[in-house]
């Protein structure tokens, strides 16, 4: 075994003390001299031909400075951002209630919001399309290309016709799940300062910088070393800060570029739910096949996201679910066809899970009615048809053996009592009058990264730097939003240097000092910048230990003798020398102590004309058992207990991956049972934490969470992702348990009493 010292230990997070006493800068926090403040206007209607803007009225508004319209876009008006489709300012027509029309600029936040709501916007109504399905109809009204399709793909594998007409048994049924709003604490915010020389410098709450600087640069027609991004504190993300604040952030640029004066822009919590990405709303037609033994043999699905009026990120989050669509199972025949739909609603994006987690609900919903008819424990008709090392998947992956499925569902099984509860339940024992209990369950699988769809933009760079102090400065293209990612890495570095870990400090982003590392999503930070950061400490790491090697001899140790370096101090025959003191000889010796270092994640072989080869690196997996009360009086459901295992390979910190456990299992608990955002007539009619209901720390349940550590060869340290993986199994677990429970079976997201009443009604 491998001595670490800091890798694998539960160290105290690096930004712990900054944020628990108020010092930490969010953007909203940051001020500059002769600062402007920005508010937008916005579209009323879903659909709209905009006729004119006037701010005739606003200009009466003390404080006002200028309007900003789409004529004042130097670059080309398109976002640079997959199919960019999706204009800054819009020309001719807004395509959803709540999209940016133009932008006013004032001498306070409140005099720019005042102005902004006198700025008089004559349009002329359009029909609009609201319901993805309808969207997908031949007759339906054209409001994308040809057919109201952004992106679709495929998988296609065996001989799926025949296998159903062979089988023993099968199970069909349609599944839907709703948005998901990120309620991140902290809204989306922007302050654009213009630089000397035409250059413009942005302060963004945001998951990726990158993104930032390319839309910066291309709204304002400026070359990129012009524009540099600074990642300011970030107050949470879950994916609702990858593409959007590019938008956000452009849009202050845009102002700023127009004023000649430092801009902010930070939305309120209302506009912020109209206008910024949400989880996609899904539906999917879900068939599974299986033979008398219980062994699947086909599976076929049909999966539609609702992409809103905007592609966005749409094709990449359609191309995740489209994967892993079937499940981690081994299924020889499949046939999976997935469609984002486009509509007159906000455009929905990245939202932890990624496309994963709707069309989880279906299969691990259906595997249990598929278990059911053919007469066996749920949870060992999964153990029968998961997948293991040396099998393949759905793509024709070939698992290597960083795979702990089978490990993961035994220890969750085990943990939670399954098999007595299950007999209990069977038996009727444990149920209280109107309350009655039950127990699902839910296994998933994740590639971890961005995988083949994703592979140009799966690449990250590091910049180690160690002073003369000996104090060690990192910094990564790939951003802390509140997961421990500046934590970690600094254990990595630390671990990789032997420098003492409270001397490590891993900077927020800055796009000038690291090159162009791809998105902050996808559970890759750890993968992609810890490795980026192992090549960068590397080569320094060679010239501190030869340095400690000969100031240890120097000291009287014997040159036969073997170094050992360990928590910071390098030991060799009964001789001790200090990080401290190396790294100063080391200066003394002029050797060169900062590097960079690069890490692009290794191609893959998918094939997108038949969904067949290589679609990720890595799979990181889950297994969850979520036991439930229900009341068979008004179908109010509450989750109990949640015992939850996992597999993302090397652990870095204990006590940061059970707080993503946590978090991860909370999030999806509340998206199953309580979040249900409500559209009537393509306007949303709850933007706002009153109407819109998340659980809260009343509602969490009891966790039980275990690691099952299967090292991944390539990962920073043996590691692979963790960030997403809690979340994607659960609402098919508590799912799962109120059938178990009540016998009623919900086929849609959130799962809300009246749904479940109205079930029980029918049985």
């Amino acid at each position: 075994m491998e001595k670490l010292s800091y890798v694998g230990k539960s160290l105290p997070r690096k930004d712990a003390l900054i944020k628990v006493t108020g010092a930490a800068q969010y953007a909203d926090d940051r001020e500059f001299a002769g600062l402007l403040h920005a508010a937008a206007v916005r579209s009323p209607r879903p659909r709209i031909k905009i006729l004119s803007i006037s701010d005739t009225a606003a200009r009466r508004v003390p404080g006002y400075v200028t309007l900003v319209t789409y004529k004042d876009i130097k670059g080309v008006n398109k976002w640079p951002v997959v199919l960019q489709d999706y204009p800054f300012l819009p020309e001719k027509e807004a395509r959803f209630a709540g999209e940016t029309v133009a932008l006013v600029v004032a001498g306070t936040a409140r005099a720019a919001r005042k102005a902004a709501a006198l700025v008089e916007v004559k349009y002329k109504e359009l029909p609009f399309l609201e319901d993805p399905l309808k969207a997908l109809e031949k007759g339906a009204l054209k409001i994308y290309g040809k057919d109201n399709i952004f992106s679709s793909f495929v998988i296609k594998r065996g001989s799926v016709d025949e296998a159903f007409k062979k089988a023993a048994f099968t199970v069909e049924g349609e599944f839907s799940t709703n948005y998901q709003v990120h309620a991140y604490l902290e809204t989306q915010g922007a302050i654009a300062l213009p630089e000397a020389g035409g250059g413009m410098t942005v302060h963004s709450t945001t998951q990726c910088p990158f993104y930032v600087l390319d839309a910066v640069a291309a709204a304002l027609g400026i070359p990129y070393h012009k524009v540099k991004i600074l990642q300011t504190v970030t107050g949470g993300g879950f994916g609702g800060k990858e593409d959007v604040p590019a938008l956000v952030a452009s849009h202050a640029a845009l102002c700023a570029a127009k004023t000649g004066r430092p801009v902010k822009l930070i939305y309120g919590r209302k506009e912020d739910f109209q206008s910024m990405s949400k989880r996609h709303p899904g539906w999917a037609r879900v068939a599974y096949a299986a033979d008398k033994n219980g062994k699947l043999t086909a599976c076929r699905v049909k999966y539609v996201l609702d992409g809103g009026a905007y592609s966005t990120l749409s094709p990449i989050v359609l191309w995740r679910g489209t994967v892993h669509a079937a499940g981690p199972y081994k299924i020889a025949n499949v046939d999976i066809k997935t469609y984002a739909a486009a509509t007159n609603k906000v455009p929905c994006g990245a939202f932890r899970g990624f496309g994963q987690p709707q069309v989880c609900f279906a299969q691990e919903s259906l595997i249990d009615e598929l278990a059911e008819k053919v007469g066996m424990d749920p949870v060992q008709f999964r153990l029968r048809n998961i997948l293991e090392p040396g099998d393949k998947t759905v793509t024709g992956q070939k698992l290597n053996s960083s795979c702990g499925l089978k490990e993961i569902i035994q220890t969750v099984r085990k943990r939670s009592g399954w098999d007595k509860k299950i007999g209990d339940r069977e038996s009727g024992i444990g149920n209280q009058g109107d309350i009655v209990t039950g127990i699902g369950f839910s296994v998933t699988y994740y590639g971890v990264g961005l995988g083949a769809k994703g592979r140009y933009l799966d690449r990250a760079g590091a910049l180690v730097n160690i002073y003369k102090d000996s104090s060690v400065g990192v910094n990564v293209g790939n951003t802390e939003m509140g997961q421990g990612a500046l934590t970690v890495l600094a254990q990595i570095a630390a671990e990789t240097l032997n420098a003492p870990y409270e001397s490590v400090r891993v900077e927020e982003v800055d796009s000038s000092k690291v090159p162009d590392s791809g998105p902050t999503v996808a559970s890759r930070t750890t993968l992609m910048s810890g490795n980026a950061i192992i090549e960068a400490a590397t080569p320094i790491r060679e010239r501190i230990f030869k340095t400690a090697c000969d100031m240890l001899i120097s000291m009287g140790a014997g040159a036969s003798q073997k170094m050992t370096a360990h928590g910071g101090l390098f030991y060799m025959g009964g001789k001790t020398v200090d990080f401290k003191r190396v790294v100063a000889e080391c200066w003394f010796r002029r050797h060169k102590m900062s590097e960079q270092g690069w890490y692009a994640a290794p191609r893959t072989t998918f094939k997108m004309e038949d969904g067949q080869g290589d679609a990720y690196v890595i799979y990181s997996y889950s297994a969850d058992a979520a036991e439930v009360e229900v009341d068979l009086k008004t179908g109010v459901a509450r989750v109990k207990k949640i015992w939850a295992a996992y597999d993302v390979g090397k652990i870095v910190n204990p006590r940061l991956a059970v707080a993503q456990a946590q978090g991860g299992l909370l999030q999806g608990m509340s998206w199953a049972l309580y979040e249900n955002l409500v559209y009537k007539n393509g306007i949303m009619v709850n933007p706002n934490f009153t109407d819109y209901v998340m659980a809260t720390t009343a509602d969490k349940p009891e966790y039980d969470i275990t690691f099952i550590e299967k090292p991944y060869a390539e990962g920073p340290y043996k590691a692979k992702g963790m960030g997403e993986v809690p979340l994607i199994g659960v609402a098919p677990a508590v799912a799962n348990a109120i059938k178990n429970a009540c016998g009623a079976r919900v086929n849609s997201v959130p799962l809300l009493p009246e749904k479940i009443w109205n079930e029980l009604k029918k049985i």
